[in-house]
């Protein structure tokens, strides 16, 4: 592992669980030596991506971080675009509503809305979803590019629940399913009890650059209501497509 890699994953670590951690915990958790671990957060400290508390000493995310979100967001506002649409489907559909971005890391939740009702879906941020098992990640293979989409179907597909898609012919029929409705189904595929559906968000060349879905407990998911918040994810993902890029790109089938 590089470097940079060892830095990242250490920054990863910071940001799940508590808010602040112990060196010893942040080595245990990370699979390094304290020495390596102490003389990677020192240089994280430096560049204001981590911070060490002078009384506790215990670690935490640097205000760094929030520095490179905002200079990220500043040239390319994709969660300031699409977090006002996230609101509204939540609140038309009563059920939790997230934003996911691709990146070369995976599929990653980067806004949620939960349902206010007892019995909910939770999404965490920062989630990297699974493309095969999820509603998410098989409406983005659907609009995809070819080569990621090939390398997804290529494997492996691990198994999370007894219904997880694990057959690459079995998988190719859900993508070209969600690419002839414009948004896919997901039910139980990457955890028990929970129903998704999800549509792409089009990048200016047509292909996914993210996804919208809605997941609601599977029990209190009609057919009639798969149809409607299908409906409401294609609309949602059309809406955050024209306001990032001016009008609504093409749909490209590679």
């Amino acid at each position: 592992m590089s470097t940079v890699a060892k830095a990242v994953s250490l920054l990863e670590i910071l940001g799940s669980g508590a808010p602040e951690t112990a060196l010893a915990d942040l080595a245990r958790r990370a699979c390094f030596d304290k020495a390596t671990t102490r003389r990677l957060l020192v240089s994280l400290i430096a560049h204001g991506l981590v911070e060490q508390d002078e009384t506790t000493r215990l670690y935490r995310l640097g205000a760094g971080i929030a520095r490179l979100a905002l200079m990220r967001e500043a040239q390319f506002p994709f969660l300031r675009i699409a977090a006002p649409v996230v609101e509204a489907l939540a609140a038309a559909t009563g059920e939790t509503v997230h934003l996911s971005e691709y990146s070369k890391r995976g599929l990653i939740t980067v806004h949620v809305v939960e349902s206010a009702k007892a019995n909910r879906v939770s999404v965490q941020l920062g989630d990297v979803l699974p493309m095969h098992a999820t509603a998410s990640g098989i409406a983005f293979l659907a609009f995809s590019e070819e080569r990621i989409r090939e390398a997804i179907l290529a494997g492996p597909l691990p198994a999370f629940t007894p219904h997880t898609i694990g057959d690459a012919g079995t998988l190719a029929e859900h993508i070209a399913a969600a690419r002839a409705r414009g948004h896919s189904t997901g039910s139980q595929g990457y955890e028990e009890g929970v129903l998704s559906v999800a549509a792409p968000i089009l990048g200016a060349d047509g292909f996914a650059i993210g996804t919208i879905a809605v997941a609601a407990p599977r029990v209190r998911v009609h057919t009639g209501d798969i149809e409607r918040h299908g409906a409401g994810v294609a609309v949602a993902a059309r809406d955050i497509s024209e306001r990032l890029f001016g009008g609504l790109p093409g749909r490209k089938r590679a």
